[in-house]
């Protein structure tokens, strides 16, 4: 808990919460920083997969020193937190550092001297696309203000990967922990059985929501009311910008750190749901979505990196709330770590299995996890 690592009072480790959000922004830095390493040592193979060395190596690490943080705000808290625009701001002000870091990796690229290295960048930028791009992306277009809906879009059209807006809202959100939902992996189903399915599932899928939408209210497909089309268009301008920065490599490039920032998305999504189910009652229907139907990782370290994605439980009981008043559940399925190390164990099938189908049986059998 976080009072207990910092001596204040419960008003006060709010206060102190409220700027430590800024650390969500260290993963632009990494790459940069492994950078200059590889610059002063001359290892560049080694030092541009400096990024998922911190990430998936010591961030984990120092999620298990640092401890969980059981810090809730209250109602009123909540309400007076929610209108703040500090929080806001610290999400839109990723849609220019995201297209900076792009732009810089991509200026870049050519003066890597192998294949290998901008292979790690490539990696590097993905990671950081998953970051500051996808998982924020993800936190704007649940809000009701436009301005904010729009830049969550671009974070999204960033990774090629703008179809997420419709599917996860209009089809995620419904069909959580139910067999209809792609982004929900069965009891059993390993990691690399369910990416390619997920991946294109939800591709197709949000092309036929927005394609019953338009059908509904009398529109055409290939028209400008069909929202999927111009945020494509924007993956397809910045993959041109790539091409005449860089060339083929600038391209594959931008290709390649998509393709591992949208990686990323579905391995959390197997992460979030895996094994939980909704029940249904006497008429077939599925019960009400509630913070039982997601897991929930509450150390940290690893919630402020990512804007609090972590209280996936109480987000998907309340897709609304803004991540600075999201809660944490003592009676929501909990993970063994943050979602860093839960990545790592995810594409080590064997071992997921070994550490998780027992907590997913206990929690399905009323036992402390």
């Amino acid at each position: 808990m976080l009072t207990n690592w910092i001596p204040v009072t419960h008003r006060q480790a709010l206060h102190c919460k409220q700027y430590a959000y800024l650390v969500a922004y260290l993963p632009a830095a990494l790459p940069w920083l492994g950078l200059s390493l590889a610059q002063a040592t001359g290892n560049y193979p080694l030092w541009s997969f400096f990024t998922p060395m911190v990430v998936f190596g010591l961030i984990p690490l120092l999620d298990y020193l640092l401890g969980r943080d059981a810090l809730n705000p209250t109602d009123d808290e909540a309400s007076n937190l929610s209108q703040q625009p500090f929080y806001r701001l610290l999400t839109l002000a990723c849609v220019p550092v995201q297209l900076l870091s792009l732009g810089g990796a991509l200026w870049l690229l050519p003066q890597l001297p192998d294949w290998l290295s901008q292979l790690g960048w490539a990696v590097s930028i993905g990671i950081v696309s998953s970051a500051l791009a996808i998982n924020v992306g993800h936190e704007l277009i649940h809000k009701n203000e436009r301005l904010e809906q729009q830049a969550g879009a671009l974070l999204l059209a960033t990774t090629c990967y703008a179809g997420f807006k419709v599917e996860h809202l209009r089809g995620h959100h419904v069909h959580v922990s139910t067999p209809v939902d792609a982004s929900s992996a069965r009891y059993g189903q390993s990691l690399f059985h369910f990416l390619p399915r997920a991946i294109c599932r939800n591709v197709r899928n949000a092309f036929q929501l927005e394609a019953h939408r338009l059908q509904q209210r009398d529109q055409r497909f290939w028209s400008r009311h069909n929202e999927l089309l111009p945020w494509y268009g924007v993956s397809v301008l910045l993959a041109l910008m790539a091409f005449a920065l860089s060339g083929w490599q600038g391209l594959g490039f931008f290709l390649g750190q998509s393709l591992v920032a949208i990686v990323l998305l579905e391995t959390v999504n197997y992460i979030e749901h895996y094994g939980l189910h909704r029940r249904r009652d006497g008429d077939g229907r599925y019960e009400r979505v509630t913070h039982q139907h997601s897991w929930n990782a509450n150390y940290l370290l690893s919630n402020l990196l990512l804007f609090h994605l972590q209280r996936h439980s109480d987000h998907h009981a309340f897709p609304k709330r803004r991540y600075q008043v999201l809660r944490h559940f003592d009676d929501s399925p909990q993970l063994p770590g943050g979602y860093m190390a839960m990545i790592v164990l995810a594409w080590i099938p064997w071992a997921w299995f070994k550490v998780i189908n027992p907590r997913v049986e206990a929690y399905y059998d009323g036992k402390p996890l």
